[in-house]
């Protein structure tokens, strides 16, 4: 039995090839683009390498919403994988079946946040007249590029060694040892998650782009923990379910789609400004606003479950 009879990997990897041959189709004009343009030249080649400009835009917004997509399908595909992957109780037990599985997961993260960089580094250089930025985004796009293909090849190496005959461990074995990060308790950890939280939102209302970078990233860290150690218990209710995969399942109505999401959105807002500096020397600070409204909305969704479960039972787990 091989994993690529499920109909579901066979469609993905479909996909992202369709996705990368128009990936390579504008890296091929992209190449082009950077060798001749000059934008204050009036020749017909300049007028062919700026149509030729709108029409990778165009493929590379479809290309980068679809990977974002994609990201979703992979996670969805995993859960309908526990079903054949002996032992597998969930995504816990197929993502961490081989060596390469919780690898390429960061990976795909990071590339996501890759591409959504470089989208909104892509729309001001749109925006302005004499697309300042074009050189500079292109040669993003080329790494960026070099990493999708580098994704697909983990992507395949990863399938082919995914256990069909040999139980994996579980989520309860895999989270269930303490992993708390430097020696911390639960309840420290979570003490932690808000005060980090409201550092945060004070930072993006004062408009500090590197401070708020540096703390998101260590948030991010936090809040692994703290979801899957602590808030998680309470979504489950059950003091020794540990793990940040169940909670995307039907059984519990789907909710950490919208938990990890609003998590990763308000990172994703809080770092960003940063880099834009970065790369182009512009402040782009109005973006900290959305990242306080999705790490709030992230906050809110998990403190109501902790709420909802003394509400019911008037204890804390």
């Amino acid at each position: 039995m091989s994993i690529f009879l499920s109909n579901d990997i066979i469609a993905f990897l479909f996909a992202e090839l369709i996705v990368i041959a128009l990936m390579g189709i504008s890296q091929f004009y992209i190449v082009s683009i950077l060798r001749f343009w000059d934008f204050d030249s009036s020749s017909p080649l300049q007028y062919s390498l700026e149509k030729k400009n709108y029409l990778v835009n165009t493929i590379l917004f479809f290309s980068a919403f679809c990977k974002i997509i994609l990201f979703i399908f992979f996670v969805l595909s995993l859960d309908e994988l526990a079903s054949i992957v002996p032992g597998a109780m969930c995504s816990a037990g197929v993502i961490g079946s081989n060596a390469y599985g919780n690898f390429l997961l960061l990976f795909k993260i990071l590339l996501i946040f890759s591409l959504g960089f470089w989208l909104v580094l892509n729309r001001l250089d749109l925006n302005a007249i004499n697309f300042p930025f074009l050189r500079r985004k292109y040669f993003i796009f080329s790494v960026i590029f070099a990493l999708v293909l580098l994704e697909f090849l983990l992507e395949i190496l990863y399938f082919l060694n995914i256990p069909l005959k040999v139980p994996v461990f579980c989520c309860s074995v895999v989270f269930n040892a303490p992993k708390l990060p430097f020696g911390y308790t639960q309840n420290a950890l979570a003490m932690i998650f808000y005060v980090l939280f409201v550092a945060i939102l004070v930072l993006n209302f004062t408009k500090q782009s590197l401070a708020s970078f540096g703390l998101n990233l260590i948030f991010l860290f936090v809040a692994y923990y703290a979801i899957t150690y602590f808030f998680g218990l309470y979504i489950y209710e059950q003091p020794n379910h540990k793990c940040p995969y169940c909670m995307l399942s039907k059984d519990y109505f789907y909710v950490g789609y919208a938990i990890w999401g609003t998590l990763f959105l308000g990172i994703f807002y809080g770092i960003v400004p940063f880099l834009i500096e970065l790369a182009t020397k512009q402040t782009y600070t109005h973006l900290l606003k959305f990242s306080s409204i999705f790490l709030s909305l992230c906050v809110l969704l998990c403190s109501f479950f902790v709420a909802r479960y003394y509400i019911l039972y008037g204890v804390f787990l």
